[in-house]
């Protein structure tokens, strides 16, 4: 019998044995966590629905996150010596970073200071507000390398949402995408939202992360609600993450 009601599933409910590509806890070295006692705090919100795995990423930016290989291996001793204080030894930590396409970018893989996922995979983002002008030589620079870039949060985009068939043409190019499970949610805007569930829908994600930065994207995450439809291919984004990147 045909239904008016629609039965959604909660999120949180699907990522038990998760691993998170893409977050922001590391503590001090970006605007994710603070503090030791911030990334803690983060870590025991995800351990809440059975996520104990983390590569943390926190930005590469030239002139707002200008870290490195050191800065970020720094910040993951810090991070580790945490979690043996408070009793979180079965916590996975590892690292990697999220890069900026900017005027830093090309000497920044020219002196190898990249921070790869899973040895490489390169996750890479784009400013908010306009396409880098170099990121068709950026991709072409990482894929010579032998890198698979990974492009974070295109829904997240709005300047892409009104180019006819740019998600697929990057998809031509080998570019993987991944999702923000925060842009399900009304977080980010009704905009961003559509959007994540049109290309959700049409096949268009390889992995999915969180993109967490604070507490209260931890409230957000346990308030997402999904269909039926949609919770089948967002398991299936947890199984092919996991695939590629838990070890």
């Amino acid at each position: 019998m045909f239904s008016f009601f629609t039965k959604k599933h909660f999120l949180i409910d699907h990522l038990e044995g998760f691993i998170d590509i893409h977050n922001h806890i590391l503590p001090g070295i970006d605007d994710g966590a603070k503090s030791v006692e911030d990334s803690i705090k983060l870590i025991k919100g995800f351990n809440d629905f059975g996520v104990t795995d983390f590569i943390c990423t926190p930005h590469i930016m030239e002139n707002y996150y200008p870290n490195d290989p050191t800065t970020i291996n720094k910040a993951q001793l810090l991070l580790k010596n945490g979690l043996k204080m408070n009793g979180l030894d079965h916590v996975n930590i590892d690292v990697a970073a999220e890069h900026m396409i900017d005027s830093g970018f090309e000497k920044l893989m020219d002196d190898k200071k990249m921070m790869p996922l899973a040895k490489n995979y390169l996750l890479i983002e784009m400013s908010y507000l306009q396409a880098s002008i170099n990121f068709n030589q950026a991709v072409s620079m990482i894929k010579q390398i032998g890198f698979h870039p990974i492009l974070a949060h295109p829904e997240r985009y709005a300047y892409l949402t009104s180019k006819k068939n740019i998600y697929a043409h990057y998809k031509s190019e080998g570019i993987f995408f991944q999702l923000n499970m925060l842009s399900l949610g009304a977080l980010y805007g009704s905009t961003v939202q559509k959007t994540a569930f049109k290309l959700l829908e049409d096949q268009k994600f390889d992995f999915l992360a969180s993109d967490v930065h604070h507490i209260n994207h931890i409230n957000e995450l346990k308030n997402i609600k999904v269909k039926t439809k949609h919770k089948t291919i967002i398991e299936s984004l947890v199984h092919n993450t996991n695939y590629h990147f838990l070890h």
